[in-house]
């Protein structure tokens, strides 16, 4: 959804089912750099006999929130969600990508970005309300911006579609340095929409 923002439509899309469990002392830049390296990596694997895709572009990105170095995992049940969100209630946090792409020609680009996000001071019927709307599932620190979470963001310095899951000025600087055609779909688009 968010490539298609930047009229990107991936040929294949190749989930990785990798251990994302920090280890012992891991940072949360390490983390990142680490899990979005290790899902390239497992779709480049996946595709490597495919004579179709075999020569593709690979992008993977993997985002966490972090509260000073302790990093907060996607919940897996209500408390864990409940404690998140009571973690970040009045207080800033950062969100960190790490983005990997890796070439045609199996050169490797490493990028994490990050975003700093400050929520408003949640009450215990915004957290029941949010807990009860299930859009902490499978969310990074247990919360979506994008959903209805965008209303407890006080404040935000760096990029929204970072925190969203995948930072889209980042990854088109990253492709169109690989000379991957980023606008191509743009002129067509717009040649569409002309007829």
């Amino acid at each position: 959804m968010l490539l298609s923002q930047i009229g990107i439509t991936p040929d294949a899309l190749r989930p990785s089912s990798i251990d994302e469990t920090p280890r012992k002392g891991e940072m949360p830049r390490t983390l990142v750099t680490r899990l979005a390296r290790a899902k390239a990596e497992a779709a480049r694997d996946q595709i490597a006999n495919d004579h179709v895709l075999a020569d593709s572009f690979v992008l993977a990105a993997d985002t966490i929130v972090a509260v000073g170095r302790r990093i907060l995992v996607k919940p897996r049940f209500v408390e864990e969600a409940v404690a998140s969100l009571e973690l970040l209630s009045g207080r800033a946090h950062r969100v960190l990508t790490g983005v990997c792409l890796l070439t045609p020609d199996d050169r490797l680009r490493m990028r994490v970005v990050e975003t700093r996000v400050r929520f408003r001071r949640l009450s215990r019927a915004d957290m029941e309300a949010y807990i009860a709307a299930r859009e902490w599932r499978g969310k990074a620190g247990g919360y979506g911006i994008q959903g209805v979470a965008g209303g407890f963001v006080q404040k935000l310095v760096g990029s929204y579609t970072n925190v969203v899951g995948l930072p889209l000025a980042e990854v088109s600087m990253m492709l169109a340095g690989e000379n991957y055609p980023v606008h191509a779909n743009w002129v067509q688009a717009a040649d569409a929409d002309a007829d």
